[in-house]
C-alpha cells in the first residue's frame, strides 16, 4: 500500500543520511550521487484453497554512489530485514549496488 511505500522511503532516506531516493523516478529526473533508486517488483504471494491468503510487496532497491561503500551494504541488510543482495556492478563510473526488498 502508499503508506508502507512512504515508510520503506522514509526508511531509506534515514539509513542514507539524506533525501536522495527515488521511487520509480522517470528519466527527466536529475539524480544526486549518493543516492537509492527503487520500484516495485515482483512480490511475494502464498495461496491456499486456490486464493491469495498472503501477499507482500517486493522492492527492486539500488543504492548508487560514486565510490564503492561496503558498509551501505551491511548497514541496508541490518536495518531491512527480508533483504537480500542481489548483484553489484559498476556503470558509467557509478557503483550499483542492487538489493530485493520484501517490506
Amino acid at each position: 500500500t502508499m503508506n508502507k511505500r512512504l515508510e520503506l522511503q522514509a526508511k531509506l532516506e534515514s539509513i542514507l543520511g539524506e533525501s536522495n531516493v527515488y521511487f520509480q523516478p522517470p528519466a527527466s529526473v536529475k539524480i544526486s550521487y549518493p543516492c537509492f533508486v527503487y520500484r516495485i517488483g515482483s512480490g511475494d504471494a502464498k495461496y491456499a484453497n486456490d486464493m491469495t491468503y498472503r501477499y507482500v510487496n517486493s522492492y527492486e532497491v539500488l543504492y548508487i554512489t560514486k565510490r564503492p561503500n561496503l558498509d551501505m551494504i551491511d548497514q541496508v541488510l541490518r536495518e531491512l530485514p527480508m533483504c537480500r543482495l542481489t548483484n553489484t556492478y559498476c556503470s558509467e563510473g557509478l557503483n550499483h549496488y542492487a538489493f530485493t526488498l520484501y517490506y
